[in-house]
């Protein structure tokens, strides 16, 4: 992990700096579990279950970011959840979702899954189909708890338009920047969490590949600059 300023320097003071500061978090530096032997592999990008860090407990409204992988057939089966904003996103494969309030969905690659969990829901995620599933699960802390569930699927989310998730004040932005040199700007906000879903991209001096993420305070007039065709999904989030 490291920590930078827009000029390379190291960033000093925490999250009421000024200027625009930033932590790199690695890939390979994901917290793994899962279960092997039911086919399922997820990668914790913070303090989660029995991967508890008390220094890596959250990010503005993000709770988690887990880079889940199903095999064929595989699934969680129906569990709990209350006062969280559950929002998935496909990376390659088809994700099943049931839910105790009635909600069913399939969800595919550039589709945007949201459960609003409230005061409480039942759900299963499964692979029904006949090839590996991975997807990025995230996690946000609601605003207020309580409420009734409810479950939203947006079809091909375009890179122009954010998923506007007003119960966390978050929004998320998708950005496919496909050739090198191209430059997508980074939200100004408070909190701003970025995760690298696939190819290559540099913030200042940082190389971010698949899986690495970047959570950065204070952000103001930040690109990302394409070093290969990529897909990145940023977090806007109010200070």
């Amino acid at each position: 992990m490291s920590s930078r300023q827009p000029d390379g320097t190291a960033a000093e003071g925490g999250l009421g700096a000024a200027a625009p500061a930033w932590t790199v978090h690695r890939a390979g530096e994901r917290y793994r579990g899962g279960d092997a032997a039911a086919g399922i592999e997820t990668l914790h990008a913070f303090s989660f279950g029995r991967f508890y860090d008390p220094g890596n407990l959250r990010f503005g409204a993000v709770l988690a970011c887990n880079e889940e992988r199903l095999a064929a057939g595989a699934g969680f089966d129906e569990h709990p959840h209350s006062h969280t904003e559950i929002v998935t996103w496909v990376v390659e494969g088809e994700l099943t979702h049931r839910d105790s309030a009635g909600h069913t969905g399939r969800v595919r690659p550039g589709d945007v899954q949201h459960l609003s969990a409230a005061g409480g829901v039942r759900h299963e995620e499964r692979n029904e189909g006949d090839r590996p599933l991975v997807f990025v699960q995230m996690w946000l802390a609601p605003r207020r708890p309580g409420g009734d569930p409810a479950y939203q699927v947006v079809r091909g989310i375009a890179d122009a338009t954010p998923y506007a998730l007003p119960a966390a004040g978050a929004l998320l932005h998708v950005r496919r920047p496909g050739a090198p040199g191209e430059r997508v700007a980074v939200p100004d906000a408070g909190f701003v969490y970025v995760h690298v879903v696939r190819g290559a991209l540099r913030l200042g001096d940082d190389e971010l590949g698949p899986g690495d993420a970047a959570r950065i305070t204070g952000a103001r007039g930040l690109e990302l600059v394409a070093g290969a065709p990529a897909e990145v999904l940023l977090w806007e989030m109010a200070g």
